[in-house]
């Protein structure tokens, strides 16, 4: 099949319609962005309709691109993700995106659920309480990342010094990481997929890419995920993240 059949067959599968072809005001404009997203990038790399979704979800909550996000919820949908592993997916994003942004993409995702019949507030996959949740985020965090983060920021006041740490734990690992809904690796995936569609957070980027791998994602993975975000943050923020881990990432 040429890519215009690709794009046909992929956009039915993910929407349950026809991409444009002549309708609009911007028909041609249209015809670029399915014929490249669907007819040429989703042809590429092992990783299955649902792992897309996800990642296109996450990189549209991240950068606040509301209507596509609801878009792109129904495709979760309609491609077979429960409503709970989409709510999972945005709901990490709060530590990379904050809190206020999260809450848009909450609010656009449920107004899909709504119109869906899908009944809210979803089933709760909290596993810890407040006697835990450190403790239970501690032990995610040093398994994949180690401690190192408790000594870096030393130079601080020892009140600040303490507390970025104990957030990071916390909130990242505690609140979110310990959270049902998804498995491990999907987590370490999308996380890397946030960072490098953040844009200046390099450093981020590398360190979670090994985190990703360690827990079973593997280099083809990580590249399909980023180079699947690239349509919707652009090559800049795909060669910024692919070469902060060229190191790692080499075949």
């Amino acid at each position: 099949m040429n890519r215009v059949e690709l794009t046909r067959q992929k956009f039915y599968e993910l929407f349950g319609g026809q991409p444009t072809e002549d309708e609009g005001t911007d028909a041609q404009f249209m015809r670029i962005l399915q014929r490249f997203i669907f007819g040429e990038v989703c042809q590429v790399g092992t990783l299955d309709n649902r792992m897309r979704e996800l990642i296109t979800i996450t990189v549209l909550a991240v950068n606040q691109t509301l209507p596509q996000l609801e878009a792109h919820v129904g495709a979760c949908l309609n491609v077979g993700l429960t409503p709970v592993s989409i709510r999972e997916a945005i709901y990490q994003c709060a530590p990379f995106i904050g809190f206020p942004k999260t809450l848009n993409a909450i609010a656009s995702m449920n107004s899909v659920f709504e119109a869906r019949g899908i009944s809210l507030p979803l089933e709760s996959t909290q596993t810890v309480d407040e006697g835990n949740r450190h403790e239970r985020g501690k032990e995610i965090q040093t398994k994949i990342y180690g401690d190192e983060i408790q000594d870096r920021y030393r130079f601080l006041p020892e009140e600040f010094a303490k507390s970025i740490p104990a957030w990071l734990t916390g909130l990242c690992f505690g609140d979110f990481a310990t959270r049902g809904g998804l498995d491990e690796k999907t987590r370490e995936l999308l996380s890397v997929v946030m960072l490098a569609a953040l844009g200046g957070a390099e450093m981020q980027v590398k360190s979670h890419i090994l985190g990703a791998i360690k827990v079973g994602n593997t280099k083809e993975e990580v590249i399909c995920a980023l180079c699947h975000a690239m349509p919707y943050m652009g090559f800049p923020r795909l060669f910024n993240a692919l070469n902060s881990a060229k190191d790692i990432l080499e075949f």
